[in-house]
């Protein structure tokens, strides 16, 4: 359900001279369409407003909600601007025409052209790259080194790992067809479901949890989640993490599948002015360092400096340059591909 809220009371006072009301309206509050879940967000638009003085009103949802709600709401919408996780979402937000395209030499600068939707009408703040959690009691290294190796048949009857509707797992097996062509990706998918050992459901932590409890012996995870895990206080997740490693799929070939978080100024937005602001902050050195100790993602901004216990055990590791546009552009035959081979 989606609920409204505003945060911070601080906003710049409107003049009596009607000349100035509009500019002053443009820059004193931004609308905000957020389908980002993380309560340390909170304190990131916080300090937002702090910086600026614009006040941030905010609609949460879900992103098919949310994508909906601006179509129906037209020219009309006071939504300046969406964000949401993965370039799946950020992708369908703009084939509905959503987006305008932003002019800004911060963002130019700071952002990757890896990580921005066509004609910088979306772009990615921070990224989360899917790894493969296993047992290593069970299952030796050498034998997860690869996202094909989960399809490998020494797996079967090995494997957990969330529904393929999924949007992370939508945008892996994009990825998939991108690098290995349809044949061969639609081999994939097929086998794992040939190697589930059992029927998909939970989140990704639910699947760690599964490797842990003897369930399976390997499944598939964003790295936050077993992030989360490692900087958790409590002995049962503790004991997740002694009993389970993770490996950064295809580092002697193409790289491990990132996937982004990111958002973009809305067509119709009524505070542009507020927007481009808002989206220039999330590229500030202060916004990338809260993706990264908020909610273990790495900031896209590779020159920020971390101090992420957990981010740092992970170690460096080589990321799949491939352009989150690109993949997104991939990722309805992805689905297609998903409901072919069975992954429910």
């Amino acid at each position: 359900m989606m609920r409204y809220k505003t945060l911070a009371l601080v906003g710049a006072l409107l003049s009596t001279v009607l000349g100035t009301a509009p500019a002053l309206a443009q820059e004193s509050v931004l609308n905000l369409y957020s389908s980002r879940h993380y309560q340390s967000d909170e304190t990131l638009y916080e300090n937002f407003t702090k910086a600026t003085g614009i006040r941030i009103n905010r609609i949460d949802g879900k992103e098919d909600e949310l994508i909906q709600r601006i179509r129906r709401e037209g020219p009309a919408s006071p939504a300046d601007v969406f964000i949401t996780v993965d370039a799946a979402n950020l992708q369908a937000a703009d084939d509905a025409g959503l987006f305008a395209p932003v002019r800004s030499k911060v963002i130019d600068q700071r952002i990757p052209a890896q990580f921005r939707g066509a004609d910088n009408r979306w772009f990615g703040y921070s990224y989360r790259a899917r790894v493969i959690a296993y047992n290593p009691d069970k299952i030796k290294p050498e034998q997860v080194q690869t996202y094909a190796d989960l399809a490998s048949p020494k797996l079967k009857g090995k494997l957990c790992v969330r529904t393929g509707g999924h949007v992370y797992n939508r945008t892996l097996m994009a990825s998939m067809i991108y690098n290995t062509g349809d044949e061969k990706a639609l081999d994939w998918a097929s086998g794992i479901v040939a190697n589930l050992a059992r029927a998909p459901k939970g989140g990704d932590t639910d699947q760690i949890r599964a490797v842990a409890a003897g369930e399976c012996d390997v499944a598939i995870s964003n790295h936050y989640y077993y992030a989360r895990l490692m900087a958790s206080d409590k002995a049962a997740d503790q004991d997740v993490v002694r009993k389970v490693a993770i490996v950064f799929p295809d580092q002697k070939g193409k790289g491990t599948h990132v996937n982004i978080s990111g958002g973009g100024m809305l067509k119709h937005a009524p505070n542009k002015v507020a927007a481009v602001k808002f989206l220039e902050y999330l590229a500030s050195d202060e916004a990338q360092t809260y993706f990264a100790n908020g909610n273990n993602e790495w900031p896209v901004v590779a020159s920020v400096k971390l101090n992420n216990k957990q981010l740092d055990s992970m170690g460096k590791f080589k990321v799949d340059q491939l352009s989150a546009g690109v993949l997104a552009q991939y990722t309805p035959k992805a689905q297609r591909f998903i409901d072919r081979a069975g992954w429910k």
